[in-house]
């Protein structure tokens, strides 16, 4: 079985990039400790690494 993983957006998207915003829309984070569960793909892992700095992510 593939890997989940746990997105939860930890910090404020208000000082972030357009490019951060999308990418934490496009995760489908939209609020403060909401949390999304994703397949672990090397999309899902770059589209984390641009929104690193605000999110918690945890492997299930």
């Amino acid at each position: 079985m593939a890997k989940e993983l746990h997105i939860t957006l930890k910090k404020s998207l208000i000082a972030s990039t357009p490019n951060q915003r999308k990418t934490a829309q496009a995760l489908g984070l939209t609020k403060l400790n909401k949390t999304v569960v994703k397949n672990d793909t090397d999309t899902i892992r770059g589209m984390i690494n641009v929104v690193s700095h605000l999110v918690e992510v945890t492997e299930q």
